[in-house]
């Protein structure tokens, strides 16, 4: 049974967190931007225009770079379930919003999959959780509810926290096969193309079932390019790169700074009040990601988990 690693170590794992956090500042911009589309947009269809140009910027990338010559094989069930974690989430996430607000739902939504994450890692590929990630993932989670409580704008909708949970859920279940596609040898440039074409194929029959004219206007295409392009195709391929050097839990606790970076963008944008509980929440954040990010000495032991380019990542 592997351990997760009790710190993130120096030099090449470190950035990989730094991928992981900028990762995180980009989609903590989703639910915002959403709320600068014209008119009343149906959450399913933004979710599904925002996986079609993602995942079509993906694949291009992708293709350009050769990766798909490589000739590895495709493990199936990673595959699927990758799919079917973006297209999940997608549809989770920007519906559970629509109910709850983008604070609060971008805070349960992230907030749990964290949890959800560590748990399937543990049960799934034997990544026992290490103290030093409990401590921070509590410390972060905690400080995720304390944003949940001071979001006085969000509604106490109950239909809407389930499917924000539902959408951590989705979110942890991509993580875990998406790393799964990239041990199997593959880039993660390539593992998130797949992840992501195949999410927009699932959701394609929405873009002819649900209304998707606001993306015709002038804002609503900078809207759609913003969602498809940054927050999903940048910043996806950053999580990659990061998912590729961390433990899907680290890489999960790490991704809180999306909620952080949703309230302060909030605070900013939307005319959201800065309340005590919300300070308190976001220094709560920053410290449990600092107990992480913070490398100790490590200690040589024979328990290590070997990356597919040889690199060795000690994870006592």
């Amino acid at each position: 049974m592997i351990n997760q690693s009790e710190s993130l170590p120096r030099s090449g794992l470190r950035s990989a967190s730094i991928y992981v956090l900028v990762a995180a500042v980009l989609w903590g911009t989703t639910g915002t931007a959403k709320s600068y589309i014209p008119g009343d947009p149906d959450p399913m269809a933004v979710g599904a225009v925002r996986i079609a140009i993602g995942g079509l910027a993906l694949t291009i990338a992708a293709w350009h770079t050769g990766s798909f010559a490589k000739g590895r094989t495709w493990p199936r069930l990673p595959m699927l379930l990758a799919a079917i974690g973006v297209a999940g989430y997608q549809v989770l996430f920007f519906s559970g919003i629509d109910r709850t607000g983008v604070a609060i739902g971008t805070v349960v939504s992230i907030g749990s999959a964290p949890a959800f994450a560590g748990l399937l890692a543990w049960i799934i590929r034997g990544e026992r959780p290490a103290r030093r990630w409990l401590q921070a993932t509590a410390v972060s989670v905690f400080g995720a509810t304390l944003l949940i409580a001071a979001s006085s704008g969000a509604q106490g909708n109950v239909l809407g926290i389930a499917l924000c949970l539902c959408a951590g859920l989705s979110y942890a279940t991509y993580a875990i096969a998406s790393k799964d596609l990239i041990i199997a040898g593959h880039s993660p440039e390539t593992a998130m193309a797949v992840a992501f074409g195949g999410g927009a194929i699932l959701l394609s029959p929405l873009l002819f079932e649900r209304d998707v004219s606001w993306v015709a206007s002038g804002r609503g295409i900078v809207i759609a390019l913003h969602l498809g392009v940054i927050t999903t195709a940048v910043a996806y391929y950053l999580f990659g790169l990061g998912l590729h050097r961390l433990p899907v839990s680290v890489a999960a606790t790490l991704s809180l700074v999306e909620p952080l970076t949703a309230s302060l963008l909030g605070i900013l944008l939307l005319h959201e009040s800065l309340t005590l509980l919300q300070v308190s929440g976001g220094v709560l954040i920053l410290a449990g990601i600092l107990i992480l990010a913070v490398p100790t000495r490590a200690v040589p032991e024979p328990n290590e988990w070997q990356p597919p380019d040889g690199r060795t990542l000690q994870v006592q």
